[in-house]
């Protein structure tokens, strides 16, 4: 797949915790809102507006793995360990969350910071943003905490090591990925409890789904393929070859498309996105990113997909329709996770 000429968006220092890029030179087409990257390396979380281009990035207190904005765009969580109390190795930290207020396509604002566990990986959010649902690698469990009351309201033993995880569409259960055990974990959040478990191969690492919820898919790493779930039945139906090391996926609002973003390893880079075709389980496409693509997410109008390159600082917009790279857009150190806000 050829790519489109390159730009990046040079950062400007405007502040001791605000960064301002250079605005883009055309807004996201079709696509409003704006991207969030979780800024591993940075302790940072940057904003890209979409109708600007304007990228804006605010310090937090902990080096943020990854964000997730609540469905209606008032709030963002990101989860992560306190800033400089671990290097590469969160074992042994103090999860945190954070909770920020989108401003309009500029810098979050920070609200609130509760406990998260020992090793938060991933976090969602229920769709009013009252509880936020955490992975604890650490304590294999599934941290729920009660956004209002600023606690850990609940811990549910899942697999050996979770890391990403997704609610189903109706938001009933929450699908895990454990990453030692080779299985996924499902809880049913109104039991509290896991009430299945579901053998899909080596080092899986995220689970994302069908818009419908027909359908889960979870990222194999130590198969460099994915995993096609009967979400009614929990049968895997088929592993679909992807890129070296695929780490998330994200669906298309239609849901004929899942990307897929392939990090490799941190010795040998990937550098691609695959995009498979739902009908056909097959890989249709595979676009040259950056260096370390991890994160991926679609924007409500699925319009745009968006990759975050770990080793390059960079966001990668898609075109959806013609599975070009548009723009790489300057964002933190070590983008790790991503998530799109109608906001």
């Amino acid at each position: 797949m050829s790519v489109l000429h390159r730009r990046d968006l040079p950062l400007l220092l405007a502040g001791a915790s605000l960064f301002l890029a250079a605005p883009a030179a055309r807004a996201a087409e079709g696509c409003a809102g704006t991207i969030f990257t979780a800024d591993e390396g940075g302790a940072s979380i940057s904003a890209v507006d979409l109708a600007s281009g304007r990228v804006s990035t605010v310090v937090v207190p902990i080096t943020p793995h990854n964000v997730q904005a609540v469905a209606d765009g008032r709030r963002l969580f990101a989860v992560g360990t306190a800033a400089g109390a671990h290097g590469s190795d969160h074992a042994g930290a103090n999860g945190r969350l954070v909770v920020l207020e989108p401003v309009g396509g500029a810098a979050p604002r920070i609200i609130a910071e509760m406990p998260a566990g020992r090793h938060p990986g991933h976090v969602v959010a229920d769709a009013a943003g009252e509880r936020a649902f955490v992975t604890d690698s650490e304590a294999d469990a599934l941290i729920i905490v009660d956004v209002a009351q600023r606690r850990v309201a609940a811990s549910i033993p899942v697999g050996d090591y979770p890391h990403g995880l997704r609610l189903s569409p109706d938001g009933r259960e929450a699908w895990l990925a454990n990453v030692k055990d080779g299985t996924v974990s499902v809880v049913d959040l109104a039991e509290g409890r896991q009430v299945a478990r579901i053998e899909v191969g080596p080092s899986p690492v995220q689970v994302g789904f069908l818009p419908d919820g027909s359908r889960a898919y979870v990222s194999l790493r130590g198969a460099n393929a994915v995993a096609e779930i009967d979400a009614r039945s929990r049968r895997v139906l088929r592993r679909i070859p992807v890129g070296r090391g695929p780490v998330q996926v994200y669906a298309t609002p239609d849901g004929r498309l899942l990307y897929v973003a392939n990090e490799g390893t941190r010795s040998a880079p990937g550098t691609t996105a695959s995009v498979i075709d739902v009908a056909a389980g097959a890989v249709v496409a595979t676009i040259e990113t950056g260096r370390g693509a991890h994160g991926v997410v679609v924007c409500g109008t699925g319009s745009r997909a968006f990759v975050t390159n770990l080793y390059d600082n960079t966001l990668a917009e898609i075109d959806v329709a013609t599975q070009a790279v548009l723009l790489r857009i300057r964002v933190g150190r070590t983008p790790n996770g991503v998530t799109w806000s109608q906001a």
